[in-house]
C-alpha cells in the first residue's frame, strides 16, 4: 500500500492535503473552553475546522484542515495550533492525541522516575492502563488493589483506627494508603484510589462518585476529593484518567 498503491494513486490523482493537529486539556468543561476560545474559532479560515470531543474528564480540541498545498496547509495548521495552545496554556495536558497511560510514562521516562498504584475502586484499572504501553516496565513497578479493607491494613499499613474514625472512602485512608504504598513498592511516585464506584453504597455524605485520589512521593503526598455522577463502568474510568492526571501535574508543577 505504501510503496506501490499510494504512490500511484498520487501520480494519477491530484490529492489535497490533509492534516490534523490535537490539543488535550483538562479541567475545564467543554462549554467554559469554547467560550473562552469564541474569538479564536470565529477568525479560523473556512478551510480549517475545531472539533470538540470529550472523553473521560478530557476535553480533545482538533484542528483539521484540507487544502491543495501540503506546505502552505502545515504552516497555517502550525500557527493555528500555536495559538489555541497559547489560550488554553493553564488547563493543557497534552498537544498529541495519546492516550493519558503515554502522557504520563514520557513524563516519567523523561524525569528518570519510578511509579506504582495502591487502588481500592479501580480494582487496577489504573495499572492496567499504564501497562498497555510496551517498555513501561521502565518506569511502573507495581500495584497493590487494596479493595478489602483487611487488604489496606495488611499491605498497606493503613492503620484500624483511620478506617474505624474515617472510612475507607477519605481523605485520611486515601493518604496513607499512599504512603504504604510508596514503603512496598519502593517508588518515587505513588498514585491511591479509593471511591465509592455505584450504582450503591453512597450515603448523603458520601454520594456515589465520592473518590479521594492521593498523589506524590515521600514527604509530598497531595489529596484532592473528585464527584462524578455517572454509572459504575464510567466512574471506573474517569477516576483512573482523574489519577494519571493528578499525578502528572504534580510531577510538572
Amino acid at each position: 500500500m505504501e510503496n506501490e498503491v499510494i504512490p500511484r494513486l498520487q501520480e494519477r490523482f491530484e490529492t489535497s492535503a490533509l492534516l490534523h493537529h490535537t490539543l488535550i486539556t483538562s479541567g475545564m468543561g467543554e462549554s467554559f473552553v469554547a467560550e473562552r476560545i469564541r474569538d479564536f474559532e470565529a477568525a479560523l479560515p473556512a478551510h480549517i475546522k475545531l472539533a470538540y470531543l470529550p472523553s473521560y474528564g478530557l476535553l480533545k480540541l482538533r484542528l483539521t484542515t484540507e487544502a491543495p498545498d501540503k506546505i502552505t496547509a502545515a504552516a497555517e495548521m502550525k500557527d493555528a495550533h500555536q495559538a489555541l495552545k497559547s489560550l488554553v496554556a493553564d488547563i493543557l495536558v497534552a498537544e498529541q492525541d495519546l492516550p493519558m497511560g503515554v502522557i504520563l510514562g514520557n513524563i516519567l521516562l523523561e524525569k528518570g522516575l519510578t511509579a506504582g498504584t495502591a487502588e481500592s475502586c479501580t480494582g487496577g484499572r489504573i495499572a492496567s492502563q499504564i501497562t498497555a504501553v510496551p517498555g513501561s516496565s521502565r518506569y511502573f513497578k507495581g500495584s497493590v488493589v487494596s479493595y478489602a479493607n483487611e487488604t489496606k491494613i495488611n499491605l498497606l499499613h493503613v492503620n484500624p483506627e483511620t478506617l474505624q474514625l474515617h472510612g475507607a472512602v477519605s481523605e485520611q485512608t486515601v493518604r496513607e494508603m499512599a504512603e504504604g504504598a510508596l514503603d512496598v513498592l519502593k517508588v518515587d511516585c505513588i498514585m491511591a484510589v479509593s471511591g465509592i464506584m455505584g450504582p450503591d453504597g453512597g450515603t448523603g455524605e458520601k454520594p456515589v462518585g465520592s473518590v479521594w485520589i492521593a498523589v506524590g512521593g515521600k514527604g509530598n503526598i497531595r489529596t484532592m476529593l473528585y464527584r462524578f455522577r455517572y454509572d459504575r463502568a464510567r466512574n471506573t474510568e474517569m477516576t483512573a484518567v482523574a489519577a494519571m492526571n493528578e499525578l502528572r501535574k504534580w510531577l510538572v508543577g
